[in-house]
Order: C-alpha cells, then structure tokens, then sequence
C-alpha cells in the first residue's frame, strides 16, 4: 500500500500541471478579460475607477481623446477615445504586458512554491483571501456531509433490512420530495418561518458567528457557532439525503440476496452479525467512493446561493465573484487549492477502502 500511495502522490503535480495548462489558456481566448473589464468600468466612472490604481492620476483618463487620441486603435472593447499610454499601464498593472508564455511560465513557477498572487481587484493576497474565507466554506461543507452521512446510511440500512414494508415506502417519499425541493427555496422557506421572515425570529439571518463571539466563554461560543449554521445546513441537507440513501440500500439488498449470506445464516449466526459483520464491510465500498466528491461538492460548490441568501461569505462566493469579475488570480489560486484538495481526498478514498476491505489490493494495480 505504501508503494500506491507513493505513486499517487507523485501523480498530483502532473495532475494539477495539466488543470492549470488547460484552463490558463483557455480563460485567455476568452473575451473580456480584466483590462476591458476595467476599461469598460473607467469609460462610465472615470475617477472611481482609476482611484483603484496608485500612481494612475484621473486627469489621465480620456487624455487621449477626440482626433488626437489612439486609443480607437487599441485591440480591447471599450478603449476608444482612452491614451494608450494609460491602458499600457493598466496592462502593466495586470501583467498582460508580458507575452503569454512568460506570464504561463511565471504563474508555474510562482504554483511551485504556492505563491497564489494577489487579487486585481483586492487588496488582498490570493492565498489571505481563501484563509478568510475558508471558515465559512469548512463549516458549512464539514457539518453537511457529516449530517448527511450519518442520517443516511443508517436510514439506508433500515430500508434495506424493511424492503417493501410501509416504513421503506414512507421514507422513500420523504427523501425524495426533499430531494425535489432545491435549496435555495428552502432556504428563503426557512428564513420566513424561524428568521424573522414573518412568523418566529428564532436564528440570525447573516455571518458565521455573533459580533461579540469572542467576548463570549467556550461553551457559549459553541452555541452561538451552531445558533449561526442551523438554517444554512438544514438548507444544505434537505436534498442531499436522497442519492445516498438510496444508494446506501440499494447496496446492501444486492448484499443481502448473495450465497455468502445464505451460507451465514444457515450457520445460525444472527441477522445483526450478517449485516454488520459480513454485508456491511462489501456494501459500504460504494458509498466510500462517493465521499471525496460530496465532501468537495459541499465545500466549494453546493453552498454558493445558501452563501448568498445567509450573507456567509465563503470560498463558493469567492469564486463567483473572480469569475465575473475576471480577477484571474483569485480564480486560479481557487482552482489550484480544490484540484489539489480533491486529489488528495481521492487518494484518501483508496485509502480508506483498503481500510474496509483489506482484500482490495492497490499495489498490484497500474496507476
């Protein structure tokens, strides 16, 4: 097992190579990138915008207008009418002075040593930025999945070991109306009826915890940690039971149904030691699949409109943000640190397989 873990984790630098190759020149084809994003916003709000830019004096700005400017000749939309010498400094300011090559080459480099930049439009580092945010996201993803897990695959067992009875019905109906619900409407459902929406005011409406959270003793720090995610995680989960508890059934009936369970049960040993001494350790192989990539999916992707609804402020609005604000960055520094954090849960997965079924064997297996 040490020679597979060995190898997969000499695989994760080639792995994260070509994520960053592939979408760096990608998102440079693409049209409107920062320099007109900013160009765009400087022809409506000249002062506020060069404000952004030390050095970058407004009287700059339209300079080279009328018949005298050239900036009609410039290759970026909206820079008509601007001094040419003003967007070269824009372009400096970003880097896009330099030819593709040196900047791709730079931002390796710069990976390397988990150098992630700053923001464009921030005055903040890429990597201060995630820091910040990372709480939010950590708590909402973490608890989530947690919740999730623990409800479903006992609740999944409990239907598999009641197939076709009115329970496995009933709860069939339950997980998939929640499923069908989507969570931001249940979301907004929960703010009118506990947040002051219109009927109780039981829990806050924004931030991860109270302003004086630090004032408060542990215990009460505590409390008013899991005050703040009640409404964001109930919001989370609501459809996240149904894929997992089905699947967490389904596995253990095609268990259930195998000759190696005949075989025990004629031995006279218990329903309890069968299913969790025999079936349990097979039909959980699937669902251990499955962890890295709900665990990543809560974290960075699922919790965006809860971010935005319960005003938390955390990597899934972060990254949204960079990708309209075309703060390349932010956006790639987020892409390097989930590519990098999946990967590893991935191997964390094969990993844990082992663990359940020591007869799963990765060091014969070609990576």
């Amino acid at each position: 097992m040490a020679a597979y873990i060995i190898r997969r984790l000499l695989l994760i630098p080639l792995t994260l190579l070509g994520i960053i190759t592939i979408n760096f020149f990608i998102v440079q084809i693409a049209p409107g990138g920062p320099v007109e994003q900013l160009l765009a916003e400087i022809q409506g709000t000249a002062v506020d915008a060069t404000a952004r830019f030390s050095g970058i004096d407004a009287s700059e700005v339209g300079g080279g207008g009328g018949e005298g400017g050239g900036g009609g000749d410039s290759t970026y939309q909206g820079a008509r009418g601007l001094d040419p010498a003003f967007i070269a400094e824009i372009e400096q300011q970003f880097g896009f002075d330099k030819p593709i090559h040196e900047r791709y080459l730079k931002m390796l480099v710069d990976y390397a040593t988990f150098d992630l930049g700053e923001s464009y439009f921030r005055d903040q580092g890429v990597l201060e930025l995630i820091g910040d945010k990372m709480p939010v996201s950590v708590s909402l993803g973490v608890w989530s999945t947690l919740i999730i897990y623990l409800v479903s695959i006992p609740l999944g067992i409990a239907k598999a070991v009641r197939d076709g009875s009115r329970f496995d019905m009933v709860t069939s109906w339950a997980v998939i109306i929640g499923y069908a619900v989507p969570g931001f409407l249940f979301a907004i459902l929960l703010i009118v009826l506990f947040a002051g929406g219109r009927y109780f005011d039981l829990f806050p409406l924004r931030g991860l915890v109270s302003d004086n959270w630090s004032e408060l003793p542990w215990w009460r720090q505590v409390l008013d940690y899991a005050w703040h995610l009640t409404l964001p995680v109930t919001a989370m989960v609501i459809g996240g039971f149904a894929s997992l508890t089905m699947l967490t059934k389904n596995s253990f009936l095609e268990e259930i149904n195998k000759q190696y369970v005949v075989t025990a049960r004629a031995k006279g040993l218990t329903e309890r030691r069968i299913l969790y001494g025999h079936v349990f350790r097979n039909a959980m192989l699937l669902v251990v699949a499955g962890f890295p990539a709900a665990l990543v999916g809560m974290l960075f992707t699922g919790a965006l409109l809860i971010e935005v609804i319960f005003s938390l402020d955390g990597l899934g609005l972060l990254g949204f943000e960079a990708v309209i604000n075309r703060d390349y960055p932010v956006m790639f520094g987020t892409l390097y640190v989930f590519a990098l954090l999946g990967l590893v849960l991935n191997l964390i997965s094969d990993v844990t397989y082992h663990i359940i079924d020591p007869r799963i064997d990765f060091e014969s297996r070609e990576v």
